[in-house]
């Protein structure tokens, strides 16, 4: 059984920086894409980065580019989202993603639809 579990999140205030995790466990990810998706209130889930574990490529919503930096540690399974200078319009809920898709071929494959496996989500909130 796929299990991702999120963890990190909390109370920041704007300019601050958070480390996201996410543990993934269940199956092998080695062909797997992870990503980090989020969702504000009254919103819809959008994408935020991504990294394929085959190549170790990453991508990045156009709004976080620069400040937020997607990483994964292999011997633990585990696949981190940096995120610095952080903004109000930054809050919302985090959720990590995995997509059985081996290497990246458009940016469909960064939509939430290609992802099969999510988390619970963890809160981060951005305090002006």
């Amino acid at each position: 059984q796929v299990q991702l579990v999120e963890s990190g999140g909390g109370l920041v205030q704007a300019g601050g920086s958070l480390r996201l995790s996410c543990a993934a466990s269940g199956r092998t990810f080695s062909s797997y894409a992870m990503g980090w998706f989020r969702q504000a209130p009254g919103k819809e889930r959008e994408f935020v980065a991504a990294i394929w574990w085959t190549t170790g490529s990453t991508y990045y919503a156009d709004s976080v580019k620069g400040r937020f930096t997607i990483s994964r540690d292999n011997a633990k399974n585990t696949v981190y989202l940096q995120i610095n200078s952080l903004k109000p319009e930054d809050t919302a809920v985090y959720y990590c993603a995995a997509g059985n898709l081996p290497y990246y071929y458009s940016n469909y494959d960064l939509y939430r639809v290609r992802y099969q496996y999510w988390g619970q989500g963890t809160q981060v909130t951005v305090s002006s």
